[in-house]
């Protein structure tokens, strides 16, 4: 691949990571995980705590992007059109005719952020799903196209479940990772609030505009992969999926109900290309793969009872499926379990 082109992205990644660091203080997993989404064209799904600078970190990125950026606070009296938009009635003043103009609503952006996604109505999440796959939005019987570059980042609180609407797994299939954002360390902690207690005026500066982050998102593309970088994929994926018999480790008979489908492949695959890509190399490596494999493949298990009474968690799952699965070639297709998940 043209070296060129690996050195374009990433100096992007270190023109954004130097905007961010004005505001945003470590978080550097989490950061990077988006970016890799948005390169990807993907969308994300983050969890943590309140008070953790999740809108913060989206809202600065959007600046540094230079994209349009909205925020939706999902409630439960939401509805879909408060999202979507809407047709209203408009006179013309001169003719004395009416007629019917669209009102854009929020999801018109190019990086939309829901708070809280999990705290409105199915009706209203489920809105997003044509916004995230087709990157259109349907009102009675027109379609309008969403702004491109398109993301939506969308936020959940995992402590306080009374009155939220968990989503399902057709949505979460949607999201391209689900990122965890954490507390930070002590010196993190410290810089925080050494900042925000002092008068501190940022220079958020946009350095990428969204044609030159389209241009970005075609050489991705590009990356070259291996086959047995995708085999390698494949062998994680197609591990967690219960009702293949043959070659599934015990750890996800015991608690895996429901198992990843072929778009957790395709994300690896991407996610692969653009951090090759970030990290300065030019092809996939079975690292770049192991890496994603968490935030790609964390919301898409559905544990059984018995993990959830055993405080078994996904991303356990996730860590001793790689730890089993051979990175060489060799050992990879020479293992009678994997010829067997193969095969099937």
């Amino acid at each position: 691949m043209n070296t060129d082109l690996v050195n374009k992205l990433a100096a992007a990644r270190e023109k954004v990571l130097e905007q961010l660091s004005q505001v945003i203080v470590g978080q550097t997993d989490v950061i990077e995980e988006l970016l890799i989404s948005i390169f990807s064209r993907g969308h994300c799904l983050l969890e943590g705590v309140p008070g953790l600078a999740k809108t913060l970190m989206v809202s600065t990125l959007a600046r540094s992007l230079d994209l349009s950026f909205s925020r939706v606070q999902f409630t439960p009296d939401l509805m879909p059109a408060d999202i979507t938009g809407i047709d209203i009635i408009e006179e013309n003043r001169n003719t004395g005719s009416r007629d019917y103009r669209f009102l854009e609503g929020p999801l018109f952006a190019n990086m939309v952020l829901t708070d809280e996604i999990n705290r409105t109505p199915p009706k209203t999440q489920s809105a997003l799903l044509e916004a995230m796959q087709e990157r259109r939005v349907s009102v009675g019987r027109i379609q309008h196209e969403l702004p491109d570059p398109f993301f939506v980042l969308a936020t959940q609180n995992p402590i306080e479940q009374e009155g939220t609407y968990p989503l399902p797994e057709a949505q979460q299939d949607r999201f391209m990772f689900k990122v965890f954002v954490r507390y930070p360390d002590f010196h993190e902690e410290f810089e925080v609030v050494r900042r925000t207690t002092a008068l501190m005026d940022d220079d958020i500066r946009p350095v990428l505009s969204g044609p030159e982050i389209l241009e970005l998102q075609k050489i991705v593309r590009q990356v070259p992969v291996s086959d047995h970088a995708i085999r390698f994929a494949l062998a994680l994926v197609r591990q967690t999926r219960v009702d293949q018999k043959k070659g599934i480790p015990d750890v996800v008979e015991e608690y895996v109900s429901w198992g990843a489908g072929p778009r957790a492949v395709q994300f690896l695959v991407l996610g692969a290309k653009a951090r090759a890509l970030l990290n300065g190399c030019a092809h996939v490596t079975c690292e770049d793969i192991q890496a994603l494999a968490k935030p790609v493949l964390r919301h898409r298990l559905v544990l059984g009872f018995l993990a959830e009474s055993e405080g078994v968690s996904a991303d356990r799952i996730v860590e001793k499926l790689v730890e089993i699965t051979p990175m060489k070639e060799d050992e990879l297709l020479r293992d009678t379990r994997f010829q067997s998940l193969f095969a099937s």
